[in-house]
């Protein structure tokens, strides 16, 4: 378990902006060397100025590297850069994540291959890179990686982003279970967020061109979906929540990092393992009045 922090490294992806950000700004006061990294060049450089700037009197060290995730030889670079500069690696967010919406019949093939390229093997491909590291090392350290609360129940007209965090968390569940036949002081976390004031509903900026939808591709309920995101994320909580959130996690080596008990979320997804527990039909509507 790790619950020193001083001095330790740590790796966030999709780091420029939101959740990622964030945690960057909370490992940094903990006084931890920071690496971030983004697929947004010029978001990502400021943000590292910005942190060396804020945390300029403690002397907090940052690395920027800019990485598509998607591709698994930029990963690699990147853990080898932290290696590089900083000899060792404590906590890696894998935390990258894109969005695109519309009904699962209407989404064109690189739809999937763009969302399923981030936020799955992006995913993969930071524990392939890095948890090895962490097993050789055999020191107390933390993968933490980005789900959401999406990857627990199904909204309609999210069916790309649904699969690839459901699939997100798999990976993450079953990352758990294999640290546990090994003696290794690696540990595990899932992060599920609810909505929170990130870029994501405006991550098309960052879809590579080859993956982009043709001027005819696009369907009124695709449109429609990704606006009511982009307002809905717009009113969400604070990232800074679940920077916090992630911190508590790795220091008391929790799995499930979910929404708060209680919220509607957290009534949704309840409502959802009850309609698996007793062999009924989903439950649909379950999620109305989220916030």
């Amino acid at each position: 378990m790790l619950t020193e922090f001083e001095g330790k490294v740590a790796v966030v992806t999709g780091a420029a902006s939101g959740i990622g950000k964030a945690m960057c700004e909370r490992f940094a006061q903990e006084g931890m060397k920071v690496v971030l990294a983004d697929v947004e060049n010029d978001a990502l450089r400021e943000a590292g100025r910005d942190l060396e700037r804020r945390f300029a009197e403690s002397g907090v060290e940052v690395l920027t590297v800019r990485t598509d995730v998607s591709q698994p030889d930029q990963v690699s670079a990147l853990a080898e850069a932290t290696l590089d500069r900083f000899g060792k690696v404590h906590v890696v967010c894998n935390n990258a994540g894109v969005f695109a919406g519309g009904r699962i019949w209407d989404a064109i093939g690189t739809d999937w291959e763009w969302v399923l390229g981030v936020n799955v093997m992006g995913v993969l491909y930071g524990i392939r890179a890095f948890v090895p590291v962490m097993l050789e090392q055999n020191e107390p350290a933390h993968v933490v990686n980005t789900c959401s609360m999406a990857g627990l129940i199904n909204m309609p007209l999210s069916g790309v982003y649904n699969v690839s965090k459901h699939a997100a968390l798999s990976l993450t569940e079953t990352l758990y279970h294999e640290l546990q036949t090994v003696d290794t002081p690696v540990g595990v976390s899932a992060l599920c967020p609810e909505l929170i004031r990130t870029g994501i509903g405006r991550s098309d900026r960052n879809r590579p061109a080859h993956l982009k939808r043709g001027d005819e591709e696009g369907t009124p309920e695709q449109e429609m979906v990704e606006a009511a995101i982009k307002a809905s994320i717009d009113a969400g909580l604070d990232p800074k929540a679940m920077a916090d959130r992630v911190f508590e996690g790795i220091r008391n080596d929790t799995f499930y990092l979910l929404a708060e008990e209680g919220g509607s979320w957290d009534r949704a997804c309840r409502i959802r393992l009850d309609d698996i527990r007793e062999r009924r039909n989903p439950t649909t509507g379950a999620l109305s009045g989220a916030n």
